[in-house]
């Protein structure tokens, strides 16, 4: 797993090709990252269903209950398929922005 870190915001990538085995490194290593905004980078796929997408749901309620965003970066994915709880989105750029907008959302208090 590689991490990179920019200031407040933790960029997590897979660095295995096993996503599950990643989702199970990233969930008991939780505690570093906790006080930071996630990304979890998951460019690397070509494909990734759903189901897959889906099974980082927990993590993501867990991180935005400490006041802090979640986001997953996947390429070429459906997403209107996804509950509204999480959020993913195609490039790191925009998984960026969402950050900056939802901290803005936070320091004012919405």
């Amino acid at each position: 797993m590689k991490v990179e870190e920019k200031g407040n915001v933790m960029t997590l990538k897979d660095t295995q090709g096993d996503l599950t085995a990643f989702l199970m490194k990233v969930t008991h290593q939780y505690k570093t990252y906790e006080n930071h905004n996630i990304i979890i980078d998951l460019l690397a796929y070509k494909e990734v269903s759903i189901e897959e997408v889906k099974s980082f749901l927990p993590l993501s309620k867990q991180h935005k209950k400490n006041k802090k965003s979640f986001v997953i970066v996947v390429s070429d994915f459906d997403y209107n398929a996804l509950p509204t709880k999480l959020t993913v989105v195609p490039t790191l750029l925009e998984a960026n922005d969402i950050i900056d907008m939802e901290e803005i959302e936070r320091d004012l208090g919405f």
